[in-house]
């Protein structure tokens, strides 16, 4: 019997959209994909008021779940973490009796506007994109899903005028797939800092 498609829950959050080269370009490749739901966060809760059942129930019925956006500040954007505060809640996400995510993948698609050289211990920014999600990490943790290594974009600011946008769109769209097939090695994700340039070891 052939093995079921897991299903994909990508929670995109990007506040200035208009203003997006990569992350809105790569949200809308991730809809040609079966089996992938496709949220946008700031669009549908623009006052903040998120609906906290539907949000659960999302969770609930999806294998994988993405947060894709823009790192701002060593972070995700506001909304984001609005999302972690009120849905990972104390009985649903973690606790004794909070279960609901245990088993589920977790990792992030990210655009970072630093250079890749920039996110290690020498450079400007004295950490790996990895260690910089650490927080997201024990979110994981915590609430029994399996953290995988980021799937992560560097120079976003120039990544259109040096014509890395395209490959990096397609690289996701095999990442997709490949989890889609199960042809996806998760456990070699897990250990990687990121995933972006060691795809050959991850797609099987």
């Amino acid at each position: 019997m052939p093995e079921s498609q897991p299903k994909i829950l990508i929670l995109f959050a990007h506040p200035s959209q208009n203003r997006s080269e990569i992350n809105v370009p790569l949200f809308n490749a991730s809809k040609t994909i079966a089996n992938v739901t496709c949220v946008d966060l700031y669009a549908e809760y623009p006052t903040y008021r998120i609906d906290i059942d539907r949000e659960q129930q999302r969770l609930i019925e999806h294998d994988i779940i993405v947060f894709m956006f823009p790192l701002y500040w060593y972070s995700t954007p506001s909304l984001l973490k609005e999302w972690q505060d009120l849905v990972l809640e104390y009985g649903f996400a973690y606790g004794s009796e909070g279960n609901a995510l245990v088993g589920k993948k977790f990792f992030c698609a990210l655009t970072a506007g630093g250079s890749e050289s920039s996110y290690r211990k020498d450079g400007f920014n004295h950490f790996t994109i990895r260690e910089l999600l650490q927080p997201l990490e024990q979110m994981a943790e915590l609430t029994g899903m399996d953290f995988l290594a980021p799937f992560a974009l560097f120079g976003a600011g120039t990544a259109n005028e040096e014509r890395r946008i395209e490959q990096h769109i397609q690289n996701w769209k095999k990442v997709l797939i490949a989890i889609q097939d199960n042809k996806f090695n998760y456990d070699v994700a897990s250990k990687l800092s990121k995933m972006n340039h060691s795809l050959e070891l991850i797609i099987k």
